[in-house]
């Protein structure tokens, strides 16, 4: 006897009965007072009248579906795939989808072999998706490459679940075949994209290739386009860049589109998640932009269910998993708050606590920075030509950039950071196969005074990065780096003001979230004492290397914009 379907029908006592529920349909759109009965994990029936071996009295509260990020990255959270889960389970978080590129670009497979054993039994299933991008493009230096080889090994070893982003948009639009075979080699899995700006014939290109969901896209039109040519639209709105209010609309004058929209994370801090919360927080977002709380809640469980293949969950029915939340209301409202929590028919959250156990934290493969090759003050420094001088342009809340003309400070017939026109020195040091190479560029909007900010956290390769006011605090800061085999860092002259280790592949700690979120507080402090204001400056500083996004950027090659097809000089010729 198939002891599901009698647990459904009644025959015999579920392992699980939540009573006075308030199902929240996300087909009907209303709520349903009823019993939900859960046998051997999974849904065994909605209705009344159910016993259970344990009973759960929900007084009435609104019972929703487990919630799902369809895109984020782990590593941006500096913490161990165990601390996340924790923390994003009293969320009501019960899955997520993984790009574990960050320490692919640091660690190799060795990184996404840890990531992968590390996310095991935790109370959030993560789904990793294989690495695309390492390197990003070809303007960028990685610990070791991963081709089309590599991503096919991933799926064999079922570590992966999809085609993680395909950054390298301009090869895939021009048929690169080393980025057409990585594709290829993903077999029949959902193919995840990213392509910002790419318009017109162009993103016919890139749609050809079978990459169907975007998450760049920062305006309205950009995002009716790739909707209207059958892309799933990911909604970014994460702890800097922030999209969800700006590209709501389209789903406010249609809620049909919620079918093919979610709402995904990107890049969050521990912080963002202890204070703000996770999916949980774009429910507020959304409702609180007046979009039907139905409609915005399909955005964050059955839209990114479907879309990923994963059918066996996003909704509250007979058959699918027992991934559920309990509100602390009757209906889904602004406050949204999270009561309890339950993954696979068992309660993992209840008053604030998690339950689930999993000792994760041996498995950490030890950091591998081979930087012995620091550049002197001397070496750095720019020699002026009189030219107007390229610099990367900052806007806080996008992950986009500008390419700015200015024409530059010279000290002694050298460009030089120039604090009164917030225009600072930035450098980009290869951390991995200690080579010595290092970019030097310019930076406007970061709002340093004096003294430099570091981190070994720059997208995506993830070489050292440091932005300062002089020379002597820039090179102060990437010794520094060195010796702490990677993390943050703030410096004045030759004084270290603050530091922040990172041992896991110089991305993630072992602390725990609080501890994470603490010290990064005490970083940002820190570079405050420098004149820093923008928000989440260490983000912002990261993202500052990523070659795939416009327009310009720097690494370790120099300045890079990928729409003007690669290399850039500082100067304009």
């Amino acid at each position: 006897m198939n002891r599901l379907a009698a647990a459904a029908r009644g025959d015999i006592p579920s392992d699980l009965v939540i009573h006075n529920a308030r199902v929240a349909n996300i087909f009907t759109q209303e709520y349903e007072l009823a019993d939900v009965a859960v046998y051997s994990g999974r849904i065994a029936g909605i209705g009344q009248n159910y016993s259970g071996l344990v009973n759960f009295d929900a007084e009435g509260r609104a019972l929703i579906p487990g919630m799902i990020d369809g895109h984020i990255h782990i590593e941006d959270t500096m913490m161990t795939p165990q601390a996340f889960a924790y923390t994003a389970a009293l969320h009501g978080t019960s899955a997520v989808m993984a790009d574990p590129h960050e320490i692919s670009n640091a660690l190799g497979m060795s990184g996404l072999e840890y990531m992968f054993k590390a996310s095991q039994g935790l109370p959030v299933d993560i789904f990793y998706g294989a690495p695309s991008c390492v390197p990003a493009s070809d303007f960028e230096t990685p610990y070791e490459e991963l081709d089309m080889t590599a991503i096919k090994l991933m799926f064999d070893r079922k570590m992966t679940q999809h085609l993680g982003e395909m950054m390298n948009f301009p090869a895939v639009i021009a048929g690169d075949a080393e980025a057409w075979g990585k594709i290829l080699a993903a077999g029949d899995v959902p193919l995840t994209g990213h392509a910002p700006g790419v318009s017109g014939k162009a993103l016919n290109a890139y749609m050809s290739s079978g990459i169907n969901s975007d998450h760049e896209c920062t305006t309205l039109d950009e995002a009716k386009e790739k909707l209207s040519r059958g892309m799933w639209l990911m909604i970014r709105e994460g702890a800097s860049f922030l999209d969800l209010k700006t590209l709501l609309p389209l789903v406010k004058d249609n809620p049909l589109n919620a079918a093919r929209c979610m709402a995904v994370s990107d890049d969050i801090t521990a912080r963002y998640l202890l204070e703000r919360g996770h999916m949980d927080e774009k429910m507020r977002i959304m409702i609180r932009e007046g979009l039907n709380p139905f409609t915005a809640l399909r955005m964050v469980t059955l839209s990114p269910a479907e879309y990923f293949r994963l059918y066996n969950r996003g909704i509250i029915a007979p058959g699918k998993i027992a991934d559920f939340t309990i509100l602390d209301a009757e209906e889904m409202n602004e406050s949204f708050k999270i009561h309890s929590v339950w993954k696979n028919g068992l309660q993992v959250v209840r008053d604030d606590d998690v339950f689930a156990v999993n000792d994760s934290e041996n498995l950490a493969p030890v950091t591998k920075v081979r930087v012995k090759k620091i550049p002197s003050a001397e070496q750095i420094r720019v020699r002026s030509d009189g030219s107007m001088m390229n610099v990367i342009g900052v806007t806080e809340g996008t992950v986009i950039t500008r390419t700015l003309q200015v024409k530059p400070k010279t000290v002694d017939g050298y460009a030089a950071a120039d604090s009164e026109n917030d225009i600072a020195k930035i450098v980009v040091l290869e951390r991995h196969r200690d080579t010595g190479r290092f970019g030097v560029g310019f930076v406007k909007g970061l709002g340093i005074k004096r003294g430099a900010v570091g981190s070994s956290v720059a997208h995506d390769a993830h070489n050292f990065v440091v932005a300062g006011a002089d020379d002597e605090s820039i090179v102060t800061a990437l010794k520094r780096l060195a010796e702490m085999g990677g993390g943050l860092v703030v410096t004045d002259g030759h004084e270290l003001k603050a530091s922040f280790a990172l041992p896991i592949g110089g991305l993630m700690s072992y602390l725990p979230p609080e501890r994470v979120s603490s010290e990064l507080t005490d970083m940002e402090n820190a570079a405050g004492t420098l004149g820093v204001r923008i928000a989440h400056p260490f983000m912002v500083l990261s993202f500052l290397c990523l070659s795939v996004i416009p327009e310009l950027r720097i690494t370790d090659l120099g300045y890079v914009d990928i729409t003007k097809g690669g290399i850039q000089e500082v100067f304009v010729r």
